[in-house]
């Protein structure tokens, strides 16, 4: 009975792909196809092997269309939206993957940054990494969160001002200074002056400060001006370091290179932008 199994499940796989879906949990799969559990995963283990089908979470599956076969799954923007509907959880395509659908491509990004309030694992999907970023105040963010169209839906990612700011708030993700400065290079025309001055009331002042030295260095001087008058509206200003790490390296902490009064940063070496 277990070729019976899998060639019903591997119907079933192709009828939802015919009718334009990637994704479906064991449980309807189970219920469509009158098996046990157990007669499911067997037989989705052998689809698994055969790189037809991707198992993300636990009870849920991702189709993995033919032209996608050689990668192991689909692009992680065709079923993200579902799998985070799964968790029941608010998210948002972020930091360096958001730039990339904002046309700043400077550098091929290996991971899928995703934001969300819950802390999650990776998850590995072929040859793409989804990576989680925790971000406990979700709420705050959601006048900079944008619905992006797929090629199967749409998913959920953060606007180019959002997305600026998440860059020197998750420095870890962000792949340096010189690679922050390259992004927002290209992504500083796209920002929207106004939007950036609500989000930045929102986050840690520090981090605004080193964002709005950044483009005014970058010569995004037009964006920054909302911004600079709401951070000052919340208070005297404290010097903060463009880097913080390059403040604890011997090499560059003795001498600073120069002191931004307009953002109040110190700045030990002013970052290289690709060409």
């Amino acid at each position: 009975m277990i070729p019976q199994e899998r060639s019903t499940l591997s119907d079933y796989v192709g009828n939802l792909l015919s009718a334009g879906r990637l994704v479906f949990n064991a449980q309807e799969a189970e219920r469509a196809l009158g098996v046990e559990h157990g007669a499911f995963l067997d037989a989705a283990e052998r689809l698994q092997r055969r790189k037809v089908l991707l198992n993300p979470r636990q009870g849920f599956y991702v189709v993995v269309p033919p032209q996608y076969a050689s990668w192991g799954a689909p692009p992680p923007g065709w079923f993200i939206d579902a799998l985070m509907r799964r968790e029941d959880q608010a998210y948002y395509v972020g930091l360096l993957k958001a730039a990339e659908f904002h046309g700043a491509t400077h550098q091929a990004v290996m991971e899928f940054q995703v934001v969300t309030a819950k802390r999650l694992p990776r998850i590995r999907a072929g040859r793409t990494v989804l990576v989680f970023y925790f971000r406990k105040d979700m709420k705050a963010a959601a006048a900079g969160i944008e619905d992006y169209k797929t090629d199967t839906g749409a998913m959920k990612i953060s606007s180019p001002a959002l997305t600026a700011i998440d860059l020197l708030r998750y420095p870890q993700a962000s792949g340096g200074l010189d690679h922050v400065a390259t992004v927002l290079s290209d992504l500083g025309p796209k920002i929207d002056p106004g939007q950036l001055g609500a989000l930045s009331g929102l986050v840690e002042r520090s981090v605004v400060q080193r964002l709005g030295h950044l483009l005014d260095h970058l010569g995004h001087e037009a964006v920054t001006g909302a911004t600079l008058d709401i951070l000052r509206a919340r208070g005297p200003l404290a010097w903060t370091e463009l880097d913080r790490q390059q403040a604890r390296n011997p090499d560059f902490a003795p001498v600073p290179r120069l002191r931004n009064p307009r953002w109040r940063v110190v700045v030990r070496r002013s970052p290289e932008v690709d060409a």
